[in-house]
């Protein structure tokens, strides 16, 4: 008989782990009695990350008795006990090789419907005191299920469970977990699963990803409905050497270099607002420097632009404003990126500060040179007039656009530096800029700048209401973390680990700065060096499951321990399970 084993519940505490804290609502305790089930939860239950658990489509977490036998039997474990995965019901049945999305049960009182497979994180390798658990749940085929609550009711150990209507297209979850996370991913099958009602907007979405990959992009390797945004514009590793045909200085501080392939090659057209690696030799016998820079020039197969911001005591500006002269040579990566101009019809508004003006005058060239009939805002906030690059060529461009608008800002205006010819108004570029120009918030909008600058504008535009696809940024300074469930500590900036330097592969994480030795006797993935290093990083499984920490791989080989459960995409690479072969530069 298919019935109800035990209800189990708990709220969020905090455990340590690996020298860090963890809020966490994995452990679960059996509760006598009946016990109410909510639209959003069994009461006395919590979670301690709601961004991955809980809510209206992950009321209840169920999983069998059967499967907990199973991982007795395969890691040699005579001690579970209900709720051991965190689930809030263990039932006696509904196999995940059985239990469809959209199926609907009876148990006690109250009405559920089966959502989604659970997606499984690094807590439960926790939990169990096995760190593999995550890819070993969802590779087994055995993940378990949430239910969403139809009907608010009261259920107890004992309880059967009662079959109401079975789901459209009688796709399993195990079926509907493979689909997601092991290749291959068919057309049919994502055809099928995206016409059941019941599917949780997060499953949704990431097998419409897949689905548009196949269908307008086929041959793109990887799996888009993992794949991060900041990961989705792949580039093939490696560097090639470029001779400078020109260096411009575009203001007091900022230096254009005009690059060309040594070899007269075609050039990768990058897409607008995409940025190459350079690769630099400030000392014949000491380790190179690696620096992204935008490309900032219009869309070319024959020639690529960067623009440089010569910062106070900056070894990389430096090196480039002193030493190299045009007829050099310089290592340059292919285009990556994914702070792109989009298609579309309605307005594009570019807003950058300082050397930020880069990835979008770019775009603002691709717009020029296709006469875009769109409404198109240029805002730009820079000190003054000497700071302020690309005053000319920017004018330029907008005058051939029907619907171009444009506003400067100086914060700190020099005597000479004229209101209305030089500059608009004078003061910071802010969010509330935008409301008093009347910058229409329908549009998509390009930000590039300082921290401190995007923050203001991020915060600004959801407040009114803009929705987050069409809020675009970039930064060179390291992406934001993921690190789910880690009470906040303090933020330090990237720096070498500590203890002991390492003999390995020289590893080093472009956008931070950062070059290191690999320490096999030390950590055991590139997130754990990164780590050492508070590099900004992005993760959930740990094994190669979840693919948030996939990243750019800008040059170098890596292999894999534990095995990805499906490849990242080519160009990139996992970093939760993975060490270096050789030297590596990593885009973080």
């Amino acid at each position: 008989m298919t019935r109800l084993l035990s209800v189990n519940v708990g709220l969020p505490s905090d455990v340590e782990w690996r020298g860090k804290t963890v809020h966490t609502g994995i452990w679960k305790e059996p509760v006598q009695g009946r016990r109410r089930v909510g639209r959003l939860n069994v009461d006395g239950d919590g979670q301690g990350d709601r961004g991955g658990h809980g809510g209206e489509q992950r009321a209840v977490f169920v999983y069998q008795i059967e499967s907990h036998r199973y991982w007795e039997e395969r890691l040699g474990r005579r001690d579970f006990a209900p709720g051991q995965f965190g689930e809030n019901f263990t039932v006696e049945g509904l196999a995940d090789d059985a239990v469809c999305i959209g199926d609907r049960y009876r148990i006690g009182s109250a009405l559920f419907e089966v959502t989604q497979p659970r997606v499984t994180c690094y807590r439960v390798g926790i939990r169990m005191d096995e760190p593999r658990m995550a890819a070993l749940l969802t590779s087994s085929g055995r993940p378990g299920f949430y239910l969403r609550v139809l009907e608010e009711g009261e259920v107890a150990a004992g309880d059967p469970i009662v079959t109401v209507a079975r789901g459209p297209e009688r796709m399993t979850i195990a079926e509907v977990n493979a689909l997601l996370y092991l290749s291959p991913h068919p057309r049919e099958q994502l055809e099928r699963v995206l016409r059941i009602p019941a599917l949780s907007l997060g499953w949704r979405g990431s097998f419409e990803a897949l689905l548009d990959t196949q269908t307008n992009h086929p041959g793109v390797s990887g799996n888009a409905g993992l794949m991060p945004a900041a990961a989705g514009r792949t580039a093939a590793p490696g560097f090639r050497p470029f001779r400078i045909s020109r260096i411009d200085r575009e203001c007091i501080d900022v230096i254009s270099l005009t690059l060309q392939p040594s070899d007269g090659s075609r050039l990768t057209a990058a897409l607008p607002g995409q940025f190459v690696v350079l690769r630099l030799h400030p000392a014949p016998d000491g380790p190179p420097l690696f620096r992204s820079y935008s490309l900032s020039g219009p869309v070319s197969e024959e020639q690529y632009r960067v623009s440089v911001k010569l910062e106070p005591n900056g070894a990389a500006g430096a090196y480039l404003n002193e030493k190299v002269r045009a007829g050099g040579l310089l290592d340059v990566s292919e285009p990556r990126g994914s702070f792109v101009l989009q298609p579309g019809d309605g307005p594009v508004v570019l807003v950058s500060a300082g050397i930020g003006a880069t990835p979008v005058l770019a775009m603002l060239h691709a717009l020029a040179a296709t006469a875009s009939p769109r409404e198109v805002w240029w805002l730009h906030g820079a000190c003054n007039r000497k700071s302020h690059p690309f005053v000319a060529e920017s004018r330029r461009l907008l005058a051939t656009l029907a619907r171009g608008r444009s506003h400067i800002r100086y914060s700190r205006p020099d005597a000479e530096d004229q209101q209305g010819r030089d500059y608009d108004t004078a003061g910071h570029l802010t969010a509330k800029v935008l409301v008093d120009l009347g910058v229409p918030l329908q549009g998509d909008f390009y930000l590039c700048g300082p921290p401190g600058f995007l923050a203001d504008f991020r915060t600004g535009l959801a407040a009114w209401g803009l929705a987050s696809n069409h809020i675009h940024a970039e930064t060179f300074s390291g992406g934001p973390s993921l690190t789910p469930g880690l009470v906040g500590g303090p933020v330090r900036p990237p720096h070498r680990p500590a203890g002991t330097s390492g003999t390995g592969p020289l590893v080093s994480f472009a956008r931070s700065g950062i070059q290191v030795r690999w320490r096999p006797a030390t950590e055991q993935s590139l997130l754990e060096l990164a780590e050492a290093c508070d590099v900004p990083v992005r993760w959930s499984c740990r094994t190669g499951v979840c693919h948030n920490c996939e990243s750019g791989l800008i040059s170098g080989t890596v292999m894999y321990e534990p095995d990805p459960l499906d490849p990242p995409a080519d160009g990139n690479l996992l970093i939760c399970c993975s060490r270096p072969r050789d030297d590596l530069v990593i885009d973080l």
